[in-house]
């Protein structure tokens, strides 16, 4: 329903219950629920945030991230069984997107227990459906990137797969990896890669 919300930063509350921002555009001010992350980060008065409608059968609700890969790593963390939107927003409090799907790829759910609320079965879980959720979508047809950094081809094929599954289109991901390891030094790992390439997706 929503992609993204831009306007004038009129509110903002922190309490135990979480933080909230209020963005006002057209005349209408909507409440949004952000991670301490972004809410520490807001400096300006207009602000762009990408957000997600929460609908339940007692409410509905917005949450609100500044970078779009943040919104869709929260949507897909929303879609284990087990994690809410709130579990979804400390996971991103306590990691970068990139730092989370580093810890997928590597298979390292005692990292993820950082998180408040997370422990070892939880953690396990959200590895396996992450996993799947990330590391199984295969085009067709191959993302050839042309590139002098020598990088091992499983490492471009899980970064390549969790940019597909985060809904960046081909051309996307091929401009983006290659800029990315062109700033790279040899072999870099496939969290290494994603790292620089959302960063360079996101400007």
């Amino acid at each position: 329903m929503y992609d993204y919300i831009k306007g004038n930063i009129c509110g903002k509350v922190s309490s135990s219950a979480g933080c909230k921002i209020t963005v006002e555009t057209g005349g209408i001010g909507y409440l949004i629920e952000v991670t301490a992350k972004d809410f520490n980060s807001i400096q300006e008065e207009t602000t762009k945030i990408y957000v997600v409608l929460i609908h339940r059968e007692d409410k509905m609700s917005l949450c609100g991230f500044l970078h779009k890969e943040d919104r869709d790593i929260f949507n897909i963390l929303t879609s284990v069984s087990g994690v809410g939107s709130k579990m979804a927003l400390s996971l991103l409090d306590e990691f970068d997107s990139s730092e989370l799907i580093g810890c997928v790829i590597q298979g390292n759910y005692k990292e993820i227990t950082r998180t408040k609320g997370v422990g070892p079965k939880l953690a396990q879980k959200i590895i396996l459906e992450l996993k799947d959720k990330l590391m199984n979508y295969k085009e067709s047809e191959p993302i050839v990137v042309e590139t002098a950094t020598p990088v091992k081809s499983q490492d471009l094929e899980d970064a390549q797969a969790v940019l597909i599954s985060l809904g960046y289109d081909r051309e996307e991901i091929k401009s983006g990896i290659s800029k990315a390891l062109a700033t790279l030094s040899g072999n870099p790992s496939a969290e290494d890669i994603l790292k620089t390439t959302l960063r360079i997706l996101s400007i």
